[in-house]
Parts: C-alpha cells; structure tokens; sequence
C-alpha cells in the first residue's frame, strides 16, 4: 500500500467537533459505540495506520477533550479544541500541525469506513493535480423544487456527492484562512471545497463509494453496525 515517495507529506485533520444532535442520545455521535468501538476510532485508525501521514490532529468539543485524551492517544495524534462552525474547527486543526508535512487531509470522524485506497487517491491526486475531493456519482435523478413542487431536472451525469477526505496543500489554506481573517466570508462554508471553490482555487475530484457515507440519523447508524460486524 505504502509507497515510499509519499510516506510523511501528508496530515491530516479531523473535524469531531459536531455534537450530532440528529443523532439524539446525551454523548456526540462520534463517542457512540459502533461495532464494539467508539465511532470516531475507525477513520482514526485508518489514517495513523498509513506511513504516508506525518501526523492527525482531531479537532474536538471543548467539554469533550479531556475525554478523548483519556480514551485514545498515540503518537502521531493531537487532539484540540474545534471551533464555533466545522471550518473553523478545521482551521483549529491546520494550525496546530507541526510536522513538515505538505499537505492536509481534511476528513469527518462520521464517515468511519474510509479505505486506505480511497486516502492513498486522494494523496496521489494532491501530488499530481493538486487540490480535491472524494465525492460519488449521483445515481438517482435530481430535481430542484421550491415550495414542495418541482421547478426542475438536473442531468444526473454532471452531479457529484461530496465526501471527505477533502484536501489541498497546507501552505494554500493558512493562505487562504489568513483572507478570510480579513476579510470575512458572507456564507457559512460547509466543507474545505467551498472554501477552495469561493476563491477560484480548482478542486479535483476523487471518486468515493457508498461504504464511505456519512453516519448522521439513528437509521444509519443501524445500518453502519452492520458493516461494522
């Protein structure tokens, strides 16, 4: 899996900042007990497994981190505080980062079964392209509606389901966080992507796979300890 021109330029940074309130239950999602372990140690494990990743830093609630401290360390992990909104917990992440790493990996805790195939395309993808995303073809037809009836059919073709991990160089990002500080954004970014896309950065795209969804509902998390067993 490993390949040696890559081991150590990459981190990565994952946002567990969320509480899942769609979830339900008194503890965040990512501390919930999937398949005999918490939900957030299994994209965790994954990415300290690979060479290729210098470090992780996890960006966690404030009044969960001594918890997670407690629960998990190793040596390549860092945990601290996220922020109000998920990318500003991801730029926590992107400057708390101390190893020489060229480029960050931006992935949600809630997607647990990441493959290291998928993380090894998406670094691959970084060195050869440049900035990008793991996302899925839609495979259902889309329509646009507005107030509960149909105002259009988009062509499934050029549809995409954004993932993470969501990735660019690291030197790009504290760049592009260091423009926001000064001039703040009129939207609320809802992943790295639109960050990049906002200002004019290309973001390519790496193809992802249903094993790697989002948990968010207690259906699925019904669903995801079944492919936990």
């Amino acid at each position: 899996m490993c390949e040696a021109n890559l081991i150590g330029k990459f981190a990565a940074v994952l946002p567990a900042g969320g509480l899942g309130k769609r979830m339900g239950g008194n503890i965040p999602k990512q501390l919930m007990v999937l398949g005999g372990k918490p939900v957030y140690r299994y994209s965790l494990e994954t990415f300290l497994s690979m060479d290729e990743i210098a470090e992780v830093v996890m960006a966690v609630p404030a009044d969960w981190k001594d918890h997670f401290e407690k629960d998990f360390s190793h040596p390549k992990l860092k945990i601290v505080v996220g922020g109000a909104e998920r990318w500003q917990s991801v730029e926590n992440g992107v400057n708390a980062l101390t190893s020489n790493a060229e480029f960050v990996l931006v992935h949600d805790v809630a997607r647990p079964f990441i493959s290291k195939e998928i993380i090894l395309d998406v670094c691959k993808t970084l060195v050869e392209k440049g900035s990008c995303l793991v996302a899925k073809p839609a495979v259902d037809t889309i329509k646009i509606a507005k107030d509960g009836c149909v105002q259009q059919t988009i062509d499934r073709n050029t549809v995409w389901m954004a993932q993470t991990p969501q990735a660019a160089s690291v030197a790009l990002l504290k760049k592009l966080y260091g423009r926001i500080a000064a001039e703040p954004l009129n939207f609320t970014p809802t992943d790295e992507a639109s960050i990049l896309e906002y200002f004019g950065e290309p973001v390519y795209i790496v193809k992802g796979n249903t094993l790697n969804d989002k948990l968010t509902t207690p259906e699925d998390f019904e669903i995801f300890a079944s492919r936990a067993r």
